[in-house]
């Protein structure tokens, strides 16, 4: 597949994954906490990478963006590893995984290709210092200026995310309560 069929079905294929992880769910309390935990932390990133971000306006290198070029896509790794072990099935983590790599690196670099076609020079610095997807600290401080904003978050729709993620835990927890585990 091209970058561009990823870029396209990440979404969607995100969706059917997740909806058939909910159909073959067979949750545990045990599981529901620890996934739904491993999830906040993932959402919790996502939300303060989206209060930096202001898309195709500027290069974002301050918050998360400091600490690697991809802080959403990190943060949706966690919320789905995350509520795929809330699932109960372990084993759809294999799947996960594969499915995150095979859409998700390509997309990235098509990113990457197209941040130096819009910031050229300014993203080639920030790449070589910040790290793709696997965080580090940050070398030096933050650009002046950038700062979060909670207006930003929602121009950049994480509340519905956020409401997403709170309807999957919903279900989890119906579907707990059903299996009566």
């Amino acid at each position: 597949m091209t970058s561009e069929t990823m870029v396209r079905w990440r979404v969607p294929a995100g969706w059917l994954f997740g909806l058939l992880a909910l159909w073959f769910a067979e949750p545990t309390g045990a599981y529901l906490i620890v996934g739904v935990s491993v999830a906040a932390i993932g959402e919790a990133l996502r939300l303060w990478a989206s209060g930096y971000l202001e898309k195709d306006r500027r290069l974002a290198t301050a918050g998360p963006y400091a600490w690697t070029r991809n802080p959403l896509y990190l943060g949706s790794f966690f919320v789905g590893v995350g509520f795929t072990l809330a699932t109960g099935r372990v084993v759809l983590l294999f799947l996960l995984v594969a499915l995150f790599a095979a859409v998700y690196i390509p997309v990235m670099k098509r990113e990457a290709t197209r941040l130096e076609a819009s910031f050229p020079g300014d993203y080639s610095l920030y790449a070589a210092r910040v790290p793709l997807l696997i965080p580090r600290a940050p070398r030096e401080e933050s650009a002046p200026g950038e700062r979060f904003s909670w207006s930003q978050v929602w121009v950049n729709r994480e509340p519905v995310t956020l409401l997403g993620l709170v309807l999957v835990v919903v279900i989890l927890w119906a579907k707990l309560r059903l299996l009566g585990s």
